[in-house]
């Protein structure tokens, strides 16, 4: 009979235990808490093409397919950052990076 010496843990149990896991596992929840902030402010048939990407100091990135996209959010950036500083984050800028496709 196998007896396991280490019990299994969920990923949410391995990140909470892991100092590096946790800031990342934070970081990420961050990301996707400021791109809800933002969602209803993104045209419906280009929400599916947007992600959020990391935020770093007062710069957050979002990640985007295609430069048509890309173009449009550039234009609602103003928009996207007003709504953001309403929410308590401090951005003072919004990078768009078009993801490649591969």
């Amino acid at each position: 009979m196998y007896r396991r010496l280490n019990p299994a843990v969920t990923l949410l149990e391995a990140a909470e235990g892991s100092p590096t896991l946790a800031s990342l596992a934070a970081r990420a929840r961050d990301a996707n808490e400021r791109l809800a902030a933002v969602q209803d402010l993104i045209p419906t048939e280009m929400r599916a093409a947007v992600q959020a990407g990391p935020a770093e100091a007062d710069v957050w990135c979002m990640l985007v397919n295609g430069s048509a996209a890309a173009a449009k959010l550039r234009q609602l950036a103003p928009m996207l950052q007003a709504r953001l500083k309403t929410r308590g984050w401090d951005v003072s800028t919004i990078r768009i990076k078009v993801m490649s496709r591969r």
